[in-house]
């Protein structure tokens, strides 16, 4: 008698934690809102939950109607903000690389533990979420000349304003003995779908006669996610002049200014990889000119 009452009270306690859980999880949900459940198998519905259990979903999807996921299947259900929905009613995800556009980066900070691989023409650009808001990365060529180590601290300014501060340090390696710094701040407007930021650093560099010293830096950039897939990217890298050079040989003077200026796309290939490139203009010495080869660039997450 006392073994079934004891089976009998682990039945009652077990029960109870299961009913708590379902309860627990239909409390998380808010019916009658606009959600997007995504299956494992990577197709999505999208409209308004009508009831959750433990066992399936039931939601008003806006393409088939009323249909009973069960919850095995799904392997997200996310809540739909504004700005979450395109023109034609699919849902777009923040941007994965949302921190980076062509050169520069912004105020959005990279999460904990999260670190992505930036293949460049010229070599790897490694960064990593050292912790809540700090992110430290290296960027270096593939001869392994310069080396540059990199840090970024981010944080929210207001709603949808985030600012940074952050430093790169390098040096040239085994090739020769320069040395460089960059101290710079951030302030992006805007969310990891669309966004602008504008950037102030100063350069200095060491170790070389001729171009020991220092110099402003200004970037204007911004990104916009048009779907789910792709996104329009721009980078600007300006130096501002310093002085006023003459040029007596064809009776011109210009000013000894620097800007390169990126507009391209970036494409989307999974949720851990993407791929992008621009058509980069530069000016120099008052001349401007296309930059002679497109600029190309692979992300990966890992």
């Amino acid at each position: 008698m006392k073994i079934k009452q004891i089976v009998f009270s682990i039945i009652l306690v077990l029960g109870s934690l299961f009913i708590g859980q379902a309860s627990h999880a239909q409390n998380n949900i808010d019916t009658g809102k606009v959600y997007i459940i995504i299956k494992n198998d990577g197709s999505e519905f999208i409209g308004k939950v009508i009831s959750i259990d433990v066992r399936e979903v039931i939601i008003e999807s806006q393409k088939v109607g009323s249909i009973a996921i069960p919850k095995h299947e799904i392997k997200e259900i996310k809540k739909l903000q504004s700005g979450d929905l395109g023109t034609a009613g699919t849902f777009i995800p923040n941007e994965s690389f949302a921190t980076r556009y062509f050169i520069t980066t912004n105020g959005l900070p990279i999460a904990k533990g999260e670190s992505y691989i930036t293949y460049n023409w010229f070599g790897p650009d490694i960064q990593y979420g050292l912790a809540d808001n700090l992110g430290v990365g290296v960027i270096t060529s593939w001869l392994g000349s310069p080396i540059i180590f990199t840090s970024k601290y981010s944080f929210e300014m207001d709603k949808n304003v985030n600012g940074a501060v952050g430093l790169l340090v390098g040096t040239a390696g085994w090739t020769s003995s320069f040395g460089l710094a960059v101290p710079y701040g951030s302030i992006t407007v805007g969310d990891r779908k669309s966004n602008i930021t504008g950037s102030l650093g100063y350069g200095n560099i060491w170790g070389t006669d001729n171009n020991s010293g220092g110099r402003s830096i200004v970037s204007i950039a911004a990104m916009h996610k048009l779907n789910k897939s792709i996104s329009l990217v721009f980078d600007s890298f300006i130096l501002p002049a310093t002085k006023t050079i003459i040029d007596p040989i064809v009776a011109r003077k210009y000013n000894n200014n620097f800007s390169l200026y990126l507009p391209g796309f970036r494409f989307q290939t999974s949720e851990t990889g993407a791929f992008q490139f621009g058509f980069a203009r530069m000016r120099f010495e008052g001349v401007t000119t296309a930059f002679p080869f497109p600029y190309v660039q692979w992300f990966r997450k890992f």
